[in-house]
């Protein structure tokens, strides 16, 4: 006769309960940046989203800070909402106590040192700022979740950064080409290539899509356009 061997469960009762809160969300989204001898143009799609649900399509990404700079955010909304108008306050300050407006350059350091500001719990967005410098000469500035800033003539940041950022580097920086002699993009071809790239982007990215915003900043102020992409 066996005798049976009654099985032992451990008692998880009184076990310690862990709880998790995380407060950052990605809402996704795109942004593209060129700049030329005398302009910049910077784009950016609409579609606001989270997973697999879309909360609006009519979301605009840019934010004018001044008549010859703008911002493009993606990523967490709720963040880009509060260092926009973090930054709107800080620049509105600057021109009350120096009575001039913050140059593109003052205005791409303050955001860096805002970002270090919040290294430890920092701003879940990717950020390209644009504009004009004191030459009148288009400038683009990416920048790292901490606030490294990287100055250069074109860059793609959000969720379709790392599809866009190559096809870029081979259609403005020219790279990995042989016998192609470095030329300056005009301002034609530049809108040409940012449609060009987010038509490519909504095709494999699931978060871009609907619709590109695009301002273009020129001497002569900014303009703006926009461009209609796939909605499923």
């Amino acid at each position: 006769m066996s005798l049976a061997v009654k099985p032992h469960y451990p008692d998880y009762s009184n076990a310690p309960i862990q709880r998790s809160f995380n407060p950052y969300a990605d809402n996704g989204g795109s942004v593209v940046a060129i700049a030329g001898d005398d302009f910049v143009i910077i784009g950016a799609d609409t579609r606001l989203s989270a997973g697999f649900s879309i909360y609006t399509r009519e979301q605009n990404k840019l934010f004018q800070l001044s008549p010859t700079t703008v911002l493009g955010c993606s990523g967490c909304w709720c963040d880009t909402l509060t260092l926009t108008r973090i930054l709107n306050s800080r620049m509105q300050m600057y021109q009350q106590e120096h009575n001039k407006i913050m140059s593109t350059e003052a205005c791409a350091q303050m955001l860096s040192t805002m970002l270090y500001y919040k290294r430890f719990f920092p701003y879940y967005i990717s950020n390209v700022l644009v504009g004009l410098d004191n030459n009148g000469k288009g400038c683009v500035y990416s920048y790292d979740p901490i606030g490294h800033c990287e100055k250069a003539t074109y860059r793609a940041g959000g969720s379709a950064g790392a599809l866009l950022q190559p096809l870029l580097d081979n259609q403005i920086g020219q790279k990995n080409m042989l016998n192609v002699k470095q030329e300056s993009v005009s301002q034609e071809k530049a809108l040409s290539i940012i449609k060009d790239v987010f038509i490519s982007a909504a095709e494999r990215d699931i978060y871009t899509g609907d619709s590109i915003q695009i301002k273009i900043i020129t001497k002569e102020g900014i303009k703006e356009e926009k461009f209609e992409l796939r909605k499923d």
